[in-house]
């Protein structure tokens, strides 16, 4: 890829922010002097504000998924850098019911930083505030990694079921554990045959040879730890199922709601295919496909590269995942 369509590089996320308030005035509005996108339209049952946000460049998370029956604000930083803890008060204190605030965190040490930050500061004005905590990359599943799996792709999916869970005047401590039982029900992982473009210098991230795929890849262009050689997208996907569900121990009658992500480089035509794959080895395991996703939906920039999720769901899961919303990037369709 060449250089980006920008105007200067250290504005694209501004020029980008200002955009889409345009493109969707009607559903959200962006707070230009606290940082952070809010939904025009909250459900008057929700008692809960829900809150997000991360690093720029994961588009359309998770400015895309403001919006009723979704999150209530986000918080955008720079591209792949966490937010400030003065945007996510900011945005907090604002959307704040009267259960108070629930911040949807990714498991990245800036992220969890600024957001603690920001609850201390909650707190401090009387805000109750709680905390669900994303971890679902089985790349990073290991003793070795002291931080624990990161957070990637679950992210929509929790945010969608937090939405519909806090439309029906949920309260914090209950939608606190609904969210982390949610989130302990997926996994991810990520693969790439080509790295993210810098927008500073139009440069890729990493180098790879021809043919070789990234197995394990990050959300933030992180390098995986093992390099593949040239192999089918069927052999791929078999690897990549077998990890999710192991890490998952899916049992032969579950049934699992299926994201398959694009991480920005990637085309429909591709997708669609992993779809096939994926969906073929879950009905060889005996787990049933309730829900599928596919398109970009927490992407790397352009990464040349794709993500599996999976979610073992359960009949209240699904119900709440089925409830309508209207977010600018939510897609997500029953059956």
């Amino acid at each position: 890829m060449g250089l980006y369509f920008v105007n200067v590089a250290d504005e694209l996320v501004g020029d980008a922010l200002a955009g889409f308030a345009r493109a969707h005035a009607e559903d959200v509005r962006w707070d230009e002097r606290d940082g952070f996108v809010r939904a025009l339209k909250p459900a008057p049952t929700r008692r809960v504000g829900l809150v997000s946000g991360g690093g720029s460049g994961h588009e359309p998370l998770h400015i895309g998924y403001v919006g009723t029956g979704m999150l209530d604000a986000a918080c955008p930083g720079r591209v792949f850098a966490s937010p400030h803890n003065r945007q996510i008060f900011a945005a907090s204190r604002a959307v704040a019911g009267e259960g108070g605030v629930l911040h949807v965190v990714k498991n990245y040490t800036g992220d969890k930083i600024n957001f603690g930050i920001a609850a201390e500061r909650l707190a401090r004005e009387g805000i109750a505030c709680g905390r669900v905590l994303i971890d679902d990359d089985v790349a990073t599943e290991s003793d070795e990694v002291a931080t624990g799996r990161r957070g990637t792709g679950a992210t929509v999916l929790v945010e969608k079921i937090l939405g519909a869970a806090a439309d029906t005047g949920m309260g914090l401590a209950e939608l606190v554990a609904l969210g982390t039982d949610v989130a302990g029900r997926c996994r991810s992982l990520a693969v790439a045959s080509g790295a993210h473009t810098s927008p500073a210098t139009g440069r890729p991230a990493f180098d790879l040879p021809p043919g070789a795929i990234e197995y394990g890849v990050g959300i933030h262009g992180e390098r995986a730890r093992r390099t593949l050689g040239e192999r089918s997208l069927r052999d791929l996907a078999e690897d990549m199922v077998a990890a999710l569900a192991d890490s998952l121990d899916l049992g032969p009658r579950a049934q699992v709601v299926l994201l398959v992500n694009g991480l920005g480089g990637i085309t429909r035509l591709e997708l669609y295919a992993v779809l096939g794959e994926v969906t073929r080895l879950l009905d060889k395991r005996g787990a049933t496909t309730v829900r599928t996703l596919v398109g970009d939906f927490v992407t790397a920039l352009d990464m040349r590269g794709f993500s599996l999720t999976l979610l073992a769901a359960d009949d209240a899961t699904l119900a709440y995942y089925d409830a309508p919303a209207s977010a600018p990037a939510w897609c997500g369709r029953a059956g």
